[in-house]
């Protein structure tokens, strides 16, 4: 059996109260997790440790092999530009920029080509000569994905990917990104309110109590 990408290992974080410990899950090639929880239960915060922006109080994550907070900051850097890819809920788009040069600068920096049927599928082709700032907060979103997965990341980290827009067109994200780690042998790890967008995952957890377990009902 191949090494999974990336596993979680008995994982503990707080700020001015626990948010939760003892987080342990794995995710391989082509799986897809979706983890569900309140405002304010931690989920947030364990998608940006397991992508390596913020260091668990203890635990230990394993990102394609490694233990990912042992590695230098040029390390974790080289893996953020080439290898992972995160949708943040606050999209992080170059305001004074097109939404197309907000692309053209990531695929640049992961070395990778542009291709313009992606626009196409996230129906955003018309808006991408545009500045970021005259877009709707649903079209931001689709470019945000776009940057992401013109990088062809191994992994996917995704932060409430559908909580700006609309049944349809989140069901249009979810799909893409769906489809990207069937064709890439990728992986998907998504945190969401939203039960119907988890249940589009291969696996479902939920953060609650301080603990993680798998939804009651397999999706």
């Amino acid at each position: 059996m191949s090494q999974p990408l990336l596993q979680a290992i008995n994982l503990s974080h707080a700020f001015d109260y626990p948010l939760y410990h003892d987080v342990s899950l794995q995710i391989s090639a082509g799986e897809s997790i979706a983890v569900m929880g309140r405002s304010g239960s931690g989920k947030s915060t364990l998608l940006h440790t397991l992508a390596g922006l913020i260091e668990p109080l203890s635990g230990e994550v394993q990102l394609f092999g490694e233990n990912l907070y042992e590695m230098k900051e040029e390390q974790k850097e080289r893996l953020r530009r080439y290898r992972t890819g995160i949708v943040f809920q606050q999209h992080y788009l170059f305001k004074g920029m097109t939404a197309l040069e907000n692309v053209e600068i990531a695929a640049l920096l992961a070395e990778e080509p542009i291709d313009p049927e992606l626009f196409e599928r996230l129906e955003i082709a018309e808006v991408m000569g545009q500045k970021v700032s005259e877009l709707s907060g649903g079209q931001q979103q689709r470019v945000s994905l776009a940057r992401v997965l013109s990088k062809k990341p191994e992994i996917i980290f995704a932060d409430e990917p559908t909580g700006n827009l609309d049944r349809e067109t989140s069901e249009l994200v979810m799909a893409m990104m769906m489809e990207y780690i069937r064709k890439h042998d990728a992986a998907l790890f998504i945190v969401t309110h939203d039960e119907e967008i988890a249940s589009l995952c291969g696996l479902c957890y939920r953060l609650e109590g301080q603990k993680l377990s798998r939804c009651e009902k397999e999706v």
